[in-house]
């Protein structure tokens, strides 16, 4: 599995709840979440484009870091 980094908009533990929710409703993803620096890392074999779309369901802004 590939291992993606994401910069999400976080501010509070509720916005790093709503991010826990949207990724634990995907299938075969672990992740990490990085509430002080704002990042969240995922490991999964599907399209960035739908962790993007996914992340995105929480209401936040987005970025995509790369693979680490």
């Amino acid at each position: 599995m590939t291992k993606h980094e994401f910069a999400v908009a976080m501010t509070c533990e509720g916005c790093s709840g709503a991010v826990s929710r949207v990724l634990g409703k995907l299938a075969d993803v672990k992740f990490e979440i990085d509430l002080p620096k704002q990042l969240v890392w995922i490991e999964s074999d599907k399209d960035v484009e739908v962790l993007m779309d996914t992340l995105k369901k929480c209401g936040k802004e987005v970025k995509y870091n790369g693979t680490k």
